[in-house]
């Protein structure tokens, strides 16, 4: 009999001591990822069973029985100490832990061990109950397709995940560099987190079996004002590099005042400029988003500025640099259809679908003209979006047309407000023609037909005193750095 209890002893103490090292995990894991404590205990309660058989023998015979799959080792333990009329400390508590355990119950003739089998077999059930989170950095060439059938992620969920992106089409840009973060449970996809920067992250979250909703997570972090002064000695963008602006910056103050100064021809060596950047951080760490606040050029004693004031560049008498936008990139003839509606629920599922655009009830092949000056950073196709092209205008704004028949633009080419950039069509998954616009404002959907966007050339008169009080402050902040 001694042998009997010795076995049921090992047994239990096992059972205890991972159940006791598991809950010290569960423990420590952050709040969000943690799973019912009665879970890991079964997990671990079966996994015990199955791999740490135990000898029963007697003086006289040994015995080989089964134990009942229904019956738990874990609650037999618990009811016994929580039952025991012993004290629950040493070995008083083992014993009462023991004695509860059926003599009449067959165990596998096999020495009680914890090995390398058992801990495999402990960790094996705990993955089915356990969420498992994959890392994955977007490298050169990746496409989503190929990294869900790389990581063995089922076609169902992607395409689940593409239908919720046609909102934001986060998912039809991704850069090497990026991190696509995925959470399976129970071998189900149950969440993808696109990292696109430090301060914008991307997260679709499954909701039942309808499938995912998205979130967009935009920080704002601290932005950080930085003056920079310098002469050109050679091109400009050398020597803006020179001054500490990055050759991004360059290119965009390029673009920003071609239409005053040929960037190529006009400059002389000791001509002098002012520029003033925000860039955005959190903690001390850049994210990578940056703004143009303010320009100024001495060229040949000629003074070229521009200064950014309510999303739009004005110069120092508060004409418009840019040319204003249009609120609709079609004929006035062509009625709405459906308007832009962020909260906007799938009439079938429940689940958020916003509708981050205006859609015109347009026949196939209608001419779509581009609603400001900017320069095209998308002709793509999509799932669901169809055949789309998205302009970027400027570094505030950015504009998009959906489900197109023909695109008359290519990535790169730069175009002017009201030129023809498309055909209306049908494409992707529509019931019907139409084109679908969205307007983004710092990277947020906006409502194009009543947003605050410059569809004037000046300043208006009641903004004047509100204008030079912003450009007395650039000034002051080049006057510090020249002190």
């Amino acid at each position: 009999m001694s042998s009997i209890k010795n076995n049921k002893l090992q047994l239990v103490l096992m059972w205890v001591l991972l159940t006791s090292v598991l809950l010290g995990i569960f423990t420590l894991l952050p709040v969000s990822d943690k799973v019912d404590t009665s879970t890991v205990i079964k997990a671990a309660t079966k996994a015990v069973i199955k791999a740490a058989p135990i000898v029963v023998t007697n003086e006289s015979q040994v015995n080989t029985v089964s134990l009942p799959a229904e019956q738990s080792l874990g609650q037999t333990s618990t009811r016994s100490l929580e039952t025991s009329s012993e004290p629950s400390s040493g070995l008083a508590a083992e014993r009462s832990s023991v004695s509860a355990v059926s003599t009449d119950s067959v165990i596998p003739a096999t020495t009680a061990m914890v090995t390398e089998s058992v801990v495999a077999s402990i960790a094996a059930e705990l993955a089915k109950s356990y969420p498992k989170t994959i890392n994955y950095v977007i490298q050169k060439g990746d496409t989503l397709g190929a990294i869900f059938e790389q990581l063995d992620l089922s076609q169902k969920s992607l395409y689940q995940i593409l239908e919720v992106d046609l909102n934001v089409l986060a998912l039809d840009s991704i850069k090497p560099g990026q991190m696509l973060i995925f959470t399976e449970f129970e071998g189900e996809l149950t969440r993808l987190e696109l990292q696109i920067s430090l301060a914008h992250q991307v997260i679709y979250k499954r909701q039942g079996d309808s499938g995912f909703e998205f979130e967009q997570v935009n920080i704002d972090g601290e932005w950080r004002e930085h003056s920079y002064i310098g002469k050109v000695e050679y091109s400009f963008s050398g020597s803006a590099k020179k001054a500490g602006l990055s050759l991004f910056e360059a290119q965009f103050i390029a673009s920003l005042l071609k239409d005053k100064i040929n960037f190529s021809r006009d400059f002389r060596i000791g001509d002098t400029f002012k520029v003033l950047v925000s860039r955005q951080y959190i903690g001390d760490q850049l994210t990578g988003e940056n703004r143009i606040d303010a320009v100024s050029i001495n060229n040949r004693s000629r003074n070229i500025s521009a200064y950014l004031y309510e999303g739009a560049y004005y110069d120092e008498a508060g004409l418009s640099i840019e040319r204003a936008f249009v609120r609709r990139p079609v004929s006035s003839k062509y009625r709405i259809s459906s308007s832009f509606n962020p909260k906007r629920l799938h009439p079938v599922t429940g689940l958020l679908r916003p509708h981050n655009g205006t859609d015109f009830a347009t026949p196939i092949g209608t001419p779509i003209f581009a609603t400001g000056d900017g320069v095209v950073s998308r002709v793509l196709n999509h799932k669901y979006a169809g055949l789309y092209i998205e302009i970027s205008n400027g570094q505030t704004y950015r504009t998009r047309f959906l489900h197109l028949s023909k695109a008359l633009v290519r990535k790169g080419q730069r175009v002017k407000r009201g030129q023809k950039i498309a055909l209306s069509g049908n494409s992707g998954r529509i019931t019907g023609p139409h084109l679908h616009y969205e307007l983004h404002m710092r990277g947020r959907a906006v409502n194009a037909m009543t947003a605050d966007i410059p569809i004037a050339s000046a300043i208006d008169k009641r903004q004047q005193a509100a204008f030079k009080l912003a450009l007395n402050n650039y000034h002051a902040a080049w006057e510090q750095v020249k002190s």
